[in-house]
């Protein structure tokens, strides 16, 4: 099933064709929005209907079905509370399946809903393409099996995945990772530290950036902490990277009871992330962008901070490494801090060295280098979309 994307010349004719695509969450909605334009690039009457976001609906020219922030649901028990809104919105997109018989299925990472829906169109006779793997390498392996049975093609954007998946002899292709494209385009439109400042009204302090993720949950059990570690270095201001789906009144809400008022901004996240001296990340996707952006960080994830927890989910977490930036180097580039290890003290001990040109700030962007080097700067998007319309044009 691999395929070689420097080889083939994509000159094919064909009927324009209508995809369906799923993304549950705000990093799904830029990832997703950048395949529909360049599937679009390849067949400008290309028809698309989706659950996603915004980002998708500017690229598509067509609102979600349903959008995503309707969607996030984390951790077992807030899944359990909204069983009967997922079951709706499964029934929903079912039916919009069934009716407009898309050319394909794409399913973009968010496997508890897409795995069940690409069982369907699977028996639908629809083919499924996940662009974007379930970290199934972290846990829940068990989920290769419905990957294996439904998914047609998987188009990874880790470079790791692909000896995962063969060693269940299922062989998946790499395409590259849309985030190194996304930071390039973004890099050109970044101001200078002072013009960054003005349009935020920050000062001239340098900054520790605070990314304490994009779900409700991940910011009330990740921000406080990260404040108080932050708060400690009087001489740096602290500035937090907003997530769109989320309303400002949540983040004023966590910073009462701190007696702070941190600043916030709204959708600069990379640019804030690039001018900062050091940041406190929420471990996830955003831990590869900040390490593709160059700024040492620390990575948290508190969520519940019991060691019963941490020992818990380490018996069912696979592997060295959590974080991506570790996992990718297979190296201990950024210290990672979990659940109950995951403290205001803990976070200091890591943060203090970063902010100066020590030998840790040196070695983490050197390890920042090594990993770049696997990811490579392959048009992540573009080799998607060419893979998914020549599949199609041979079924």
């Amino acid at each position: 099933m691999g395929v070689d994307l420097g080889e083939r010349e994509f000159l094919i004719i064909f009927a324009s064709m209508k995809y369906f695509l799923i993304a549950g969450e705000a990093s799904g909605d830029i990832h997703a929005s950048q395949l529909i334009r360049a599937l679009k690039a390849h067949d400008s009457e290309a028809e698309f209907a989706f659950l996603g976001g915004d980002l998708m609906a500017d690229a598509a020219g067509v609102e979600p079905l349903i959008h995503y922030r309707d969607m996030a649901f984390m951790g077992f028990i807030e899944v359990l509370k909204h069983l009967k809104s997922i079951m709706g919105f499964m029934k929903t997109a079912k039916q919009k399946i069934a009716t407009d018989r898309p050319d394909a299925l794409i399913l973009v990472d968010y496997p508890s809903f897409n795995l069940k829906m690409a069982k369907y169109a699977h028996k639908q006779g629809i083919p499924v393409m996940y662009f974007i793997s379930p970290k199934v390498w972290a846990w829940k392996e068990y989920r290769v099996k419905s990957i294996k049975k439904y998914v047609d093609r998987m188009f990874s954007i880790l470079p790791f995945e692909t000896a995962f998946y063969a060693k269940h002899e299922y062989a998946v292709t790499y395409v590259g990772n849309p985030t190194v494209k996304e930071i390039q385009e973004q890099r050109e439109k970044f101001r200078t530290r002072e013009e960054f400042g003005k349009k935020n009204m920050l000062d001239e302090r340098p900054i520790i950036a605070l990314v304490p993720g994009s779900r409700r949950k991940e910011i009330r059990d990740n921000l406080p902490s990260m404040i108080t570690a932050a708060s400690r270095h009087k001489g740096y201001q602290l500035v937090i990277a907003a997530a769109p789906n989320i309303d400002e009144s949540l983040y004023r809400e966590v910073m009462q009871p701190l007696g702070v008022n941190v600043k916030l901004v709204h959708n600069q996240s990379f640019e804030l992330i690039h001018h900062a001296q050091a940041a406190l990340v929420t471990s996830g996707t955003a831990t590869l962008e900040t390490a593709i952006l160059g700024t040492p960080q620390v990575a948290c994830y508190r969520m519940n901070g019991s060691k019963w927890v941490y020992k818990f989910y380490s018996k069912l977490i696979h592997g060295k490494y959590v974080t991506l930036p570790n996992l990718i180097a297979d190296d201990a580039i950024i210290p990672e801090l979990l659940l109950h290890l995951c403290t205001p003290d803990t976070i200091d001990a890591h943060l203090t060295p970063l902010l100066s040109e020590t030998t840790e700030r040196q070695a983490m962007l050197a390890g920042y280098e090594r990993m770049q080097a696997i990811l490579t700067t392959q048009d992540c998007t573009e080799n998607t979309a060419r893979e998914i319309v020549a599949a199609l044009k041979t079924e």
